[in-house]
């Protein structure tokens, strides 16, 4: 009796830890693809943004602004989006490392620092 259970026992911890590791190397659905990611503009001023090299568009103070797959946004501290305010672009996939409980919204702080919201 005490062989059978501890045959079982093995086998059962055997199996758990096989659907374990092959679920760690799974990729993480994309919550986000359909949605964007949200970024809140948290500086104490109106920011100017271009997405994808188009008009330059007013951000601004505690408004959204949405980032999606495929978007390249440059953010400016000017009407004419000549100067820019973060030296470098936003891009979808550069936006999900910040995002730490998968909620698809993030905040801009001043000097471009993006953390969670």
């Amino acid at each position: 009796m005490l062989k059978k259970t501890l045959s079982f026992f093995i086998v059962t911890a055997f199996i758990s830890i096989l659907f374990t590791a092959s679920s760690f190397g799974e990729p993480k659905e994309d919550l986000c693809t359909e949605s964007g990611i949200t970024t809140k503009n948290m500086t104490f001023v109106n920011l100017w943004y271009k997405r994808n090299g188009g008009d330059c568009t007013i951000w601004p103070r505690n408004r959204f602004m949405v980032t999606k797959p495929g978007d390249i946004v440059d953010v400016f501290s000017d009407l004419t989006c000549k100067n820019k305010s973060c030296s470098d672009a936003y891009i979808y996939e550069d936006l999900h490392p910040f995002d730490k409980d998968g909620n698809c919204r993030l905040r801009m702080l001043n000097t471009c620092k993006l953390s969670d919201m």
